[in-house]
């Protein structure tokens, strides 16, 4: 009805965890984790910070929230697939959820209140580790070695310049004249035979890196005495 109260103000959503988790990964995703306050949250969802927290009792249980969701972006290793395929699948999505949110890396395995996407995640890593023939003992060691791969890949690849792509390409161009060839003439080579050639890009180590890792694993599963896969 033209002329009421409020028939020109858009209205808003109610506040809800789900709203409250979305905007503190909005903001941690354009900000980082560190400046993420509860006064921030507040007036990005333009509510007061009292309300918050009648849908989240506490920022840790935001965090946990948080770290939650991205592991629920994170695709579970395909029960069709072989397990070495399958882990390559997971691995893959994870590296691509970290890219999305880089503050989560450091604190995705720091939680002690993991939720269900988290533990969901875990319990089928384990499933799949196991249905591939390693025993308990190897199968603790392959993730453990699969997710320290993909973090710390992860990691680095988000503090690289652009990400590893053009920028640090330019940066090398930047620096080759401050290497003199006699001192370093191996990371010259590196440096102007690979890092500058065209499309070089340093996430395209990933893959390879990870396929090394499973190749490794799957030898070991292979030569893991009958005693210990009969666990």
């Amino acid at each position: 009805m033209a002329g009421s109260p409020g028939s020109n103000t858009k209205k808003r959503k109610p506040l809800s965890r789900e709203r409250v988790l979305e905007a503190a990964m909005g903001l941690a995703d354009r900000d980082g984790i560190e400046p993420l306050t509860i006064r921030k949250l507040a007036t990005e969802l333009e509510a007061k910070p009292m309300a918050i927290y009648h849908h989240v009792a506490s920022k840790e249980e935001i965090l946990d929230g948080m770290v939650d969701s991205v592991f629920a972006e994170i695709e579970l290793p395909p029960g069709e697939l072989g397990w070495t395929d399958a882990v390559r699948v997971r691995s893959i999505s994870a590296r691509q959820a970290l890219g999305r949110h880089p503050w989560a890396t450091p604190m995705m395995e720091s939680r002690t209140s993991p939720g269900p996407a988290t533990l969901r995640q875990h319990d089928a890593m384990l499933g799949c580790l196991r249905r591939g023939g390693l025993s308990l003992e190897m199968a603790a060691h392959a993730y453990a070695l699969i997710d320290s791969f993909v973090y710390g890949f992860a990691l680095q690849e988000a503090n690289l310049p652009g990400g590893g792509g053009g920028e640090i390409v330019e940066m090398a161009g930047d620096l080759i004249d401050a290497m003199p060839p006699e001192e370093y003439p191996n990371l010259v080579e590196f440096t102007t035979e690979h890092v500058m050639r065209p499309g070089y890009s340093f996430s395209d180590t990933f893959e390879l890196g990870l396929d090394l890792l499973l190749d490794g694993l799957e030898a070991a599963r292979l030569s893991d005495s009958p005693d210990r896969t009969s666990d």
